[in-house]
């Protein structure tokens, strides 16, 4: 494995348990070179869900993606790395589970706009107005009175 901060390859692994969700291994490791500790992640290798884009082109699902989404919608809000980073293993686990060999990009933007929508309304919204692509204050306005409705 190679190492983040001096980029030798040569490290061993001192400790290794399975992580919080149990879907993969929490390995931390020393680097032989410049003695320096970092944490990897072992997971299994899934059969790769595409994902259908609007305009028809299709790309392997990837969970970096939506983490790099929900991150940039809990921005600034009350809403640990932890409970960011459920959200992405649950999203994860529903599309691996559908057993499709594909899945359309709207069925994984509506699974997190549900997750955020139960953890930060703000955060929801935030996605929403992207995802969405609100065109005007009127399609934004519409959003949250659907949101008030549904309480």
């Amino acid at each position: 494995m190679k190492c983040r901060y001096c980029g030798s390859i040569d490290s061993r692994v001192i400790d290794s348990r399975p992580s919080d969700d149990g879907l993969s291994i929490r390995r931390r490791r020393e680097c032989n070179a410049c003695g320096r500790r970092f944490t990897t992640f072992e997971r299994i290798e899934e059969n790769p869900v595409m994902v259908v884009k609007r305009d028809g082109r299709r790309e392997p699902f990837d969970r970096e993606k939506v983490a790099v989404g929900i991150r940039k919608a809990c921005e600034k809000r009350p809403i640990s790395a932890d409970v960011q980073n459920r959200m992405v293993d649950e999203i994860s686990r529903e599309v691996n589970n559908t057993m499709e060999s594909e899945i359309a990009a709207s069925t994984v933007g509506e699974l997190v706009m549900k997750k955020l929508r139960d953890v930060d309304e703000v955060a929801y919204v935030r996605f929403a107005s992207v995802y969405r692509e609100f065109k005007d204050t009127q399609t934004f306005m519409e959003e949250l009175q659907r949101l008030l409705n549904e309480k």
